[in-house]
C-alpha cells in the first residue's frame, strides 16, 4: 500500500476531486447525486470559495438546510482529502464545541468516502486512524460514526479503529428512513 496522507483541500489538489465527482463519487453518501451536482456547481462558480468552505473550524459558514427544509446552525468542522500520490477520497470531522455530544440531527462526528477505484486497500481504516489524534485535540472524549447494517467494509473500518457498536436505530423519515448502526470510538 502506498503511504496515505490526509491533506487539507487545496486548489492544487482540486482537479483530482473534480475528476472523482465526474466519475460518480461523492464525499456524502446521503443525497449522492444532489451533492455531486452542488459541488460541481459551486466549484464552477468559485473554486477558491468552495475549497475554503471545506475547512470551517469556527463554523462561520451559512446554516445547514436539513432534509425537511428547516435550517440548523453549522457545526465546526473540516475535511481532509485522502492522497496516495493522487486523490483517493475524503474524511471529515465535525463537533459541538465543549462536548462530545452531537445535536440530534447530526448522526456522527466522522464521515469518510473512498473512491471506488481505490477501495480494498485499507485507506479508510488508515484515514480514520490518522484523524483520531485530531479528534482528541478538539477535546472530544469519543467520536461516533454511523453506517448501514449491510455495509460490512465500513463496520470493519470502525472496528479496526477500536469502535464498539452502541445501537441500531431507525433514521428519521426526513433522512431517508431505514436502520443504521451507531458506533463509538473512545479517545
Amino acid at each position: 500500500m502506498a503511504a496515505l496522507e490526509l491533506k487539507p483541500p487545496s486548489l492544487e489538489l482540486l482537479p483530482g476531486f473534480v475528476e472523482a465527482l465526474r466519475r460518480g463519487w461523492s464525499r456524502d453518501n446521503v443525497g449522492l447525486e444532489k451533492t455531486i451536482a452542488s459541488d460541481l456547481r459551486r466549484i464552477d462558480e468559485d473554486a477558491a470559495a468552495f475549497v475554503a468552505s471545506l475547512d470551517d473550524v469556527e463554523a462561520r459558514g451559512a446554516p445547514i438546510e436539513l432534509p425537511d427544509g428547516t435550517m440548523a446552525r453549522r457545526l465546526p468542522g473540516y475535511n481532509r482529502w485522502l492522497w496516495d500520490g493522487e486523490f483517493c477520497g475524503s474524511i471529515g470531522l465535525r463537533w459541538e464545541p465543549g462536548t462530545s455530544l452531537l445535536p440530534e440531527h447530526v448522526f456522527g462526528h466522522v464521515g469518510y468516502a473512498v473512491v471506488p477505484w481505490k477501495r480494498g486497500r485499507g485507506y479508510a481504516s488508515e484515514a480514520v486512524r490518522q484523524l483520531l489524534p485530531e479528534c482528541r485535540a478538539q477535546g472530544l472524549t469519543y467520536v461516533e460514526l454511523t453506517t448501514d447494517p449491510d455495509n460490512i467494509p465500513s463496520q470493519r473500518v470502525i472496528r479496526n479503529n477500536g469502535g464498539a457498536l452502541v445501537e441500531a436505530f431507525e433514521m428519521p423519515k426526513a433522512y431517508g428512513e431505514g436502520q443504521k448502526l451507531r458506533y463509538r470510538i473512545a479517545l
